[in-house]
């Protein structure tokens, strides 16, 4: 039976993956290696774990011998790897856990892939030819967009805050390994996921629950910022696909086609609530609605083109938003 590592298995898209790829892959054993930070919640994998092909870790991308012994004891033949410090806002005020967990945690895993799977450059070792390393990132490298175009595999980076410099950087340093080392990488850019199982923090679950305590709803600036929006499970989906059929070497942006502006998203979600869950004193949560200082350097709109891993590997994003997002308003309401 096949080992395959999965870092950041915990967090939000890693804890909607493991559950989808052990269903889809029987015979392959995934070990779940997550530091536990604030993001990541064991409590999202409570269904994967009496999994006989399901083994927890817990640990640092960045110590380089944990890394090194679990590739020798499991003899990983894969490596999907989602860990990372991944707030826009928190990487502002700290961006330094950014740069250490992204940058340098990405190289001490893609390092230890390397010596395990490769006598040298360009030459595995026998058995070893199929072993890919699956580098999960973000569209946020690309920068921001103005009213028009999308972001392409071939679009410059551009990132623009210390978070998506840190993701860019992982992504430059999984690419040198391909074209120097001659390792058998991929890469996925993906647009903003929502749904199940994501940290209180962001800003679908952070409406929601504001609105269900009856609080004031933050939007940034005037809510004009617009994101391309994928529902969790297309993205594990997509990220499933890729790592079996994607080219060696190659980027893949999985997008959801669904662009919406903030103002939307909080309106979409309060008219949901007050359907579902109507406020004691009959107003809509629409009042709860807040208007807050932007953040720095907050980019005007990030949409994909996933054309690419349509047309190549027949990819194809199964909710758009107004399916995926009555989905996401049930679950938290149930939780």
């Amino acid at each position: 039976m096949k080992s395959i590592l999965v870092t950041g298995g915990a967090g939000f898209i890693g804890s909607n993956f493991v559950p989808y790829f052990l269903e889809k892959n029987p015979d392959t054993h995934l070990i779940n290696l997550d530091l536990l930070t604030y993001a990541g919640n064991l409590e999202n994998l409570k269904e994967v774990e009496g999994n006989p092909r399901y083994t927890f870790v817990k640990g640092d991308i960045k110590d380089q011998n944990l890394i090194t012994s679990l590739f020798t004891k499991y003899d990983i033949r894969g490596v999907i790897h989602f860990a990372a410090e991944s707030h826009v806002d928190n990487s502002i005020s700290n961006p330094e856990v950014f740069l250490q967990t992204n940058v340098i945690g990405t190289f001490v895993l893609v390092h230890a892939a390397y010596k395990h799977w490769m006598e040298k450059p360009f030459v595995y070792k026998p058995g070893y030819e199929s072993s890919r390393f699956h580098h999960v990132s973000t569209d946020e490298v690309y920068g921001t967009l103005g009213e028009t175009g999308l972001f392409e595999e071939t679009t410059a980076y551009a990132p623009n805050s210390p978070y998506s410099a840190s993701k860019a950087g992982s992504d430059f340093v999984v690419r040198s390994y391909h074209h120097t080392y001659g390792m058998n990488t991929v890469t996925t850019n993906c647009s903003n996921n929502y749904g199940p199982k994501q940290h209180s923090e962001k800003l679908i679950p952070t409406i929601i629950r504001k609105a269900i305590a009856n609080e004031k709803i933050p939007i940034y600036g005037q809510g004009t910022n617009v994101r391309d929006w994928l529902y969790v499970l297309d993205h594990a989906i997509g990220i499933e696909l890729a790592f079996h059929k994607g080219v060696s070497g190659e980027t893949y942006n999985i997008g959801g086609r669904n662009e919406r502006n903030n103002n939307y998203i909080v309106n979409k979600i309060c008219e949901i609530l007050d359907v579902k869950r109507p406020r004691s004193d009959g107003k809509s949560y629409k009042s709860l609605i807040t208007f807050v200082a932007d953040r720095p350097g907050h980019d005007l709109r990030y949409a994909i083109d996933a054309t690419k891993i349509e047309t190549e590997l027949g990819w194809q994003a199964h909710e758009n938003f107004e399916s995926g997002i009555l989905k996401t308003v049930d679950w938290y309401l149930n939780q």
